[in-house]
C-alpha cells in the first residue's frame, strides 16, 4: 500500500502514537522543560482528535473548521518540536 493510499485518520493516529513515545522520552530522557514536552504532547495529538472530528461534522462549515484547527494545530506541533531539537 502506497502512502497516498493511507487515510489520514491512519496517519494522524501513527503520528499521536509517535508524539506520545516522544514525550515518554522528552519526560525521560531529555533536558527539555515538561512545559515543553506538554505542548508538544496536546499539540501533536489534537491533530488527530480534529481529523476525527470532522468526519462527524454537522455541516461543511463545521467540516472545513476542524480541518483548519487541525493545520494550526500541526503547525503548533512543528514549532514545539523545532524547540525541544534545539534544548
Amino acid at each position: 500500500m502506497s502512502y497516498q493510499q493511507v487515510s489520514i485518520q491512519d496517519r494522524t493516529k501513527t503520528f499521536a502514537v509517535r508524539i506520545v513515545k516522544a514525550w515518554v522520552w522528552l519526560e525521560e530522557e531529555s533536558k527539555v522543560t515538561r512545559t515543553l514536552a506538554n505542548q508538544l504532547l496536546r499539540s501533536g495529538t489534537s491533530i488527530g482528535a480534529n481529523c476525527s472530528e470532522a468526519q462527524s461534522a454537522q455541516s461543511r462549515r463545521d467540516f472545513i473548521s476542524k480541518y483548519q484547527i487541525a493545520l494550526k494545530e500541526a503547525r503548533e506541533t512543528k514549532y514545539w518540536r523545532l524547540g525541544s531539537d534545539r534544548s
